[in-house]
């Protein structure tokens, strides 16, 4: 009997493999900024927080995954764009504070190592990373054959990937919601989608057929990464609350940055909920209370601003080709409610 090894064991030693170490430092250097110090594959990674500029700053983080909207991926073979869902998904939350990104860390762990499976989302994780002007610089690649396993031997390996960011706000321009008043105006932007959310129950609503045709591969498309049009909208003008309408919906959502006493009123019939939206509420049955709690129902950001800054607002988020509605209000009366 042949000695053990690792690699016998289902674990590749990656960090020898020049060829491989050469594509993913390529790719992590294409996302690099001024503020990025020392060695791609060091231990650990450095970031010059003087570069930013920012006179007084607060760090700000934040850490997400992307649910299971990877079995779609795997249904279709398509891994390319769930790195972009992964940036999105930190990066924006993070910005709800007024926080521009700074660099980002991954986790990919599977039972397997398949190399055109990580470099596909990888790709997705650089071009998330370019889109929200931060650095990628560095992550972890776990394989754990006999942890992660799973019958559909015909499709990739079965994975899960995690993401990291960390931001910085100037202390003076922390946008906490704590200005909001009743009669402030809420100002939904467009998502593509339902970014990364509520898939456990798309999964059981739509046929396997249906899965692999059409209606995946709409559902794949990634999550509007809101970084740039959002900052420039702080920028601009006194934004008092943003809002990353993610799981939960805006029933769980709102009330994250409304302060205490306040609700928000919303009118359904202010904005065109997309298509897509419609057809998974027929095939499931689902409830239109339901629908507003799980999803984003085609408005994946809010920002909340006085009545008098509306329109600014707006063709701000023109100029970043957005589409934006006055979806409600903030009452006197606290609760959210979609009517």
């Amino acid at each position: 009997m042949s000695a053990w090894t690792y690699e016998k064991a289902g674990v590749p030693h990656l960090k020898g493999d020049p060829a491989y170490n050469r594509k993913i430092a390529g790719l992590i250097r294409s996302t690099h900024t001024p503020g990025v110090c020392g060695d791609t594959l060091g231990f650990a990674s450095l970031f010059d927080l003087k570069k930013t500029g920012i006179k007084d700053p607060l760090l700000v983080a934040s850490t997400d995954g992307v649910g299971t909207k990877l079995e779609l991926a795997r249904l279709l073979d398509k891994h390319d764009t769930i790195g972009i869902d992964l940036v999105a998904m930190c990066v924006n939350d993070l910005i709800t504070s007024g926080a521009r990104p700074l660099f980002f860390l991954d986790y990919y762990a599977s039972g397997k190592f398949q190399t055109h499976v990580i470099g596909e989302v990888l790709k997705g994780v650089t071009e998330g990373c370019r889109q929200s002007g931060c650095a990628l610089v560095g992550g972890e690649t776990a394989i754990m054959p006999g942890f992660y396993t799973d019958k559909k031997k015909t499709l990739a390996a079965q994975y899960d990937v995690a993401g990291f960011s960390v931001g910085a706000v100037d202390r003076k321009k922390v946008v906490t919601g704590k200005k909001i008043k009743a009669g402030d105006v809420i100002l939904g932007i467009q998502s593509s989608g339902f970014h990364s959310n509520g898939y456990s129950l798309l999964r059981k609503i739509f046929s396997e057929k249906e899965l692999r045709g059409n209606v995946g591969r709409k559902l794949l498309t990634p999550t509007i990464i809101y970084v740039k049009p959002v900052l420039a909208l702080v920028q601009q003008l006194p934004v008092k609350g943003i809002v990353n309408i993610t799981g939960g919906g805006f029933y769980d959502n709102l009330p994250r940055v409304i302060p205490k006493g306040l609700g928000a009123s919303l009118d359904r019939n202010s904005w065109e909920v997309p298509e897509i939206f419609r057809v998974a509420q027929k095939a499931g049955g689902i409830s239109d209370h339901e629908m507003y709690k799980t999803f984003n129902m085609g408005v994946g950001m809010v920002v909340i601003l006085e009545k008098r800054h509306v329109q600014s607002a707006q063709k701000v988020l023109k100029s970043f080709k957005l589409s934006s509605w006055v979806v409600g209000k903030i009452t006197k009366q606290s609760g959210v409610t979609v009517a």
